[in-house]
Parts: structure tokens; C-alpha cells; sequence
């Protein structure tokens, strides 16, 4: 099953039948929110609002563990991420798609790892039987290749629908993940360009890592709200973000439908034995 966490709102379209709204309780705490359970042409999604609709939590609070987790325990193997970013790259513009294909990551603060060793918390009645359990019941302590961290399958499509769509879009993009609540300073992008980030956003880091240590398929769409500190030549807002994710809404509406129709149940990729021989 397919799980798209962003913004909220993604699911309020028409075409998507809601069918229940699902409160998760994870060893981890609290998710963001209820989890919205649909259905769109036949197949069935899960979409959670990253921080809570309302927008209630801070990047650097969000439970990404028991998001991530929550997904699991509801049956998802593959999650769609949806996020505003700052341009970094020359090349951007406000309003460009980027299908991320790598990260830096720069948190500070954030549980960054399901697998702690003595000390990882576990509930038996989340058992599914697969590597996962058995890692986590054996106090194993884990390190995933993230190597290529993005799923190569999720990408391919998500790059057909934007060709056939005509928005403008890139197709790769190194993403500096910061620990905000604060945007970066002009010296600070400075630093991050140097060593190759296009975008810059808050909540990537440790979304796709938690994902990737439950064997799940993760994809990134970023939206380049505004040139990032120092770039832009104006002070930065909230509200140009907001301004744009707006602007944006239809067509990432139209990304996320397509997208739903167009993945296979399958995927041909290496994403499911990513913690083959990753336990010591």
C-alpha cells in the first residue's frame, strides 16, 4: 500500500474517497495526526499531514518515528513525500519540482534510528515477521546502505508524470536537510553549496532514513518555494511559502492522482533487502 505524507490537504480532491480516518498508537508516542485511509480508482492510499493539520508541529518536533512506524503497522511498503524547499542551485527557480535523488543531512536533535540496540523499544503486538521483528526483538543494532536512498521505481514514475504533464521539473537534487525552526543564514547556504546541496528543507532527514530501515520505498517531490538566504536578495517569509505551495496545489494534486493510478503493486527494485546483512 502506498502512503503519502505532506501537507494537509492533499487528499481533499474530489476524484479520492475517504473511507476512515485511523488514530495509531506506536511504541514511539503520538504520530502527527489520524491517518486518512482512501481510496482513488480502485486502490487504496493512506495520506498523513506531516505536521499535524493546523500545522501544529515544528519541523524539529515532529514524531517522525511513530509517523514512519504508523505507516507499518497500517500495511504501507511505499511512501510518497511531498515538501516546500529553498533553492540552492542557480538553476531553480520558484515553482520548480525537484525529484530528490540524494541528501545531506545536518540534524541535530532528532531520534534518527528505530534500532538502538539494548536499549530499543519494541511492542510485540506490532510482529510482522519480517527482518524488522527480528532485529528489533534482538536488541541487533543496524546500519542500512544508504548509498542511493531514494527508490529508483517511485522516481521513474514520478518523472513520466511530469513529462506527460509538462511541468517543469528536475529530475535529480541533492537536498540539505537542517534542524530549523529557523531558516539558514547567507553563510550557511554558502557552505551548503559548496558541497553540492541544490535545495534546502527541514523535514527529509529523518523521514527517509526511518522509512528505509522498515524496508520501504520513499520518494521525494520538493517544491521550490524561494531562493534560499543569501540567494534571494529579499528577506525570506513564511508567507511566500505559503503563497507558493498554494499556487502549486493544483498541479500537485494532479501529481499525486496520477501517481496513485500509475504504481504497480510490485516494484522491481533492490529497496525490500536493503537490511539483508545490515545487523551486526
Amino acid at each position: 500500500m502506498l502512503g503519502i505524507i505532506g501537507g494537509s490537504g492533499l487528499y481533499e480532491v474530489d476524484e479520492i474517497k475517504i473511507l476512515d480516518e485511523i488514530e495509531i498508537t506506536t511504541p514511539y508516542g503520538e504520530p502527527s495526526d489520524r491517518y486518512i485511509y482512501a481510496e482513488y480508482k480502485g486502490k487504496k492510499v493512506i495520506f498523513l499531514p506531516r505536521h499535524g493539520r493546523g500545522h501544529k508541529y515544528p519541523p524539529h518536533l515532529i514524531n517522525y518515528r511513530a509517523n514512519i512506524w504508523g505507516f507499518r503497522k497500517l500495511g504501507v511498503k511505499k511512501i510518497l513525500s511531498i515538501s516546500a524547499v529553498g533553492g540552492i542551485n542557480p538553476l531553480l527557480q520558484p515553482g520548480d519540482f525537484v525529484v530528490s535523488n540524494q541528501f545531506l543531512d545536518f540534524t541535530k536533535v532528532r531520534p534518527v534510528t528505530f534500532y538502538e540496540g539494548i536499549y530499543t523499544i519494541y511492542d510485540e503486538a506490532d510482529y510482522k515477521g519480517d527482518l524488522v521483528d527480528e532485529y528489533m526483538k534482538n536488541d541487533r543494532v543496524v546500519h542500512i546502505d544508504v548509498t542511493e536512498p531514494f527508490c529508483p521505481d517511485m522516481r521513474k514514475i514520478i518523472f513520466s508524470i511530469m513529462e506527460e504533464k509538462g511541468f517543469r521539473y528536475h529530475r535529480q537534487g541533492t537536498y540539505a536537510a537542517t534542524e530549523g525552526p529557523r531558516l539558514e543564514t547567507a553563510a550557511e547556504i554558502k557552505a551548503l553549496q559548496r558541497l553540492g546541496a541544490d535545495i534546502v528543507g527541514m523535514t527529509l532527514v529523518p523521514e527517509i532514513v526511518l522509512a528505509r530501515e522498515l524496508a520501504m520505498h520513499f520518494a521525494s517531490i520538493n517544491v521550490v518555494t524561494n531562493l534560499a538566504a543569501g540567494i534571494s536578495k529579499e528577506r525570506l517569509t513564511s508567507d511566500e511559502v505559503i503563497e507558493m505551495m498554494h499556487q502549486k496545489n493544483q498541479e500537485i494534486k494532479e501529481v499525486v492522482l496520477s501517481f496513485i493510478e500509475k504504481l504497480p503493486e510490485k516494484l522491481e527494485c533492490q529497496c525490500e533487502e536493503v537490511l539483508n546483512g545490515a545487523a551486526i
